[in-house]
């Protein structure tokens, strides 16, 4: 598979690239790349606003991928599917919504999200709760660093509004019990947002299943152009929703006076959308599928996993030893470790990531955009390591290799 990811050919400091930062962005195939390239040669045209052959075809493309996102996760209809310029602005535009949806938030209501949140899923609800002042709660870890789901059903009241949480942690890979979550939240009335931005190009995802009331994820962590990403929300719910953004495409008809919005999922995608992202994002689900679909691909990654974390533990650090962050516990596809000395004092993670580099070796280094998280681990950061479908046991052994190498020379 491999040999469909151009990028992956080359040689970094004249070492083959082994690249182990899939969780902040995958690689593209050759096809998502050419797919870019066929769309700007073919049918590059303004969409929904021209009755000429380009715009026609434009708009037919960009259609269908919305289509091909509805079946990816499942859901009713594409109706339910609004185009975005990534995860953060999908979180964004649906917190911005939110709180100006008539009756929704009074004083003192309160919002629930979970220690192991990305700043996206941590900051627009601050903001919003500043609006409105309403109240940010959040969902401790107990000592394994899963969340605590007892305490979460605590904190679940008639005050309870709004619950958003990570189906998976990009910190620490944790797959957290999010259907229970989602249930729990449902019992109280309260409306559940899943962060899927780490879990969609791991695991299978059927909105129905789970009853989520909005998803969300990126496209470039799917093989898929970066600037495109998805808001999914119960057609209902977006319904009653008023838009975030206005401007061209959103609206039925504008007066001075006064202005009516566009049907679903219109309504939502203000100005001229990424047209060509998501022709490249149809090719890059269309990649996904014809290698074995998501469940495959879920297995193979488990596997991967398992072996990384395994292998992890039984490397010779020349007396160094090694912290991998919520060891044992089901995650998908990320691990996060940091290396101490003797003296048990931490190796910066920065130093590590950067001899890892001059290896090959591309992992990611810091909070991971989960400061508060890695403030309860109570280190300034860790090394990630977070694989991809592409991933193999080579990229494994060659990190390994390159830890050892790295903690020699920093003992």
């Amino acid at each position: 598979m491999k040999n469909d990811f151009p990028i992956l050919k080359q040689t970094i400091y004249g070492k083959p690239l082994v690249y182990l930062d899939n969780a902040a962005t995958t690689q593209k195939p050759q096809c998502v790349i050419e797919s870019i390239n066929y769309a700007y040669s073919h049918f590059n045209a303004n969409i929904h606003r021209g009755v000429h052959y380009l715009s026609r075809v434009a708009t037919e493309e960009h259609e269908k991928a919305r289509k091909a996102v509805a079946e990816f996760i499942s859901a009713k209809s594409e109706k339910e599917i609004i185009f975005s310029k990534g995860t953060t602005d999908s979180i964004n535009m649906l917190a911005w919504s939110l709180s100006e949806k008539e009756n929704f938030l009074q004083e003192g209501d309160e919002i629930i999200i979970s220690s192991h949140e990305h700043h996206s899923n941590i900051v627009p609800w601050q903001m919003l709760c500043k609006r409105k002042k309403t109240i940010l709660k959040v969902i401790p870890i107990i000592d394994d660093l899963s969340l605590d789901i007892e305490a979460y059903k605590n904190m679940l009241s008639h005050r309870t509004k709004f619950v958003s949480i990570a189906h998976v942690s990009n910190l620490l890979g944790l797959i957290n019990p999010v259907e229970e979550i989602i249930r729990l939240a449902h019992e109280v009335g309260a409306l559940v947002c899943v962060d899927a931005a780490q879990s969609a190009p791991h695991i299978p995802i059927n909105v129905q299943a789970l009853n989520c009331d909005f998803l969300v994820f990126s496209a470039h962590k799917m093989y898929g152009p970066t600037g495109l990403g998805i808001l999914y929300g119960k057609e209902d719910l977006l319904n009653d929703l008023p838009p975030a953004e206005g401007g061209g495409e959103m609206i039925d008809h504008v007066t001075f006076e006064e202005t009516t919005y566009n049907t679903l999922p219109y309504k939502f995608e203000a100005g001229t959308p990424d047209f060509i992202g998501t022709y490249a994002f149809h090719s890059a689900i269309d990649y996904i599928n014809q290698n074995g679909k998501i469940a495959q691909i879920s297995k193979h990654e488990a596997m991967l996993t398992e072996k990384l974390e395994q292998s992890l533990l039984e490397g010779n650090y020349s007396g160094a030893s090694i912290k991998i962050y919520a060891n044992d516990l089901h995650k998908a596809g990320v691990i996060s470790f940091n290396l101490f000395n003797k003296d048990s004092k931490l190796i910066h993670p920065y130093d590590v990531g950067m001899l890892l580099d001059r290896q090959g070796v591309a992992v990611r280094t810091g909070h991971h955009c989960a400061e508060p998280l890695t403030h309860l681990l109570g280190v300034p950061g860790t090394v990630r390591a977070s694989i991809a479908m592409y991933s193999d046991e080579d990229d494994i052994y060659s990190l390994i290799k390159a830890i050892e190498k790295a903690a020699a020379m920093l003992i």
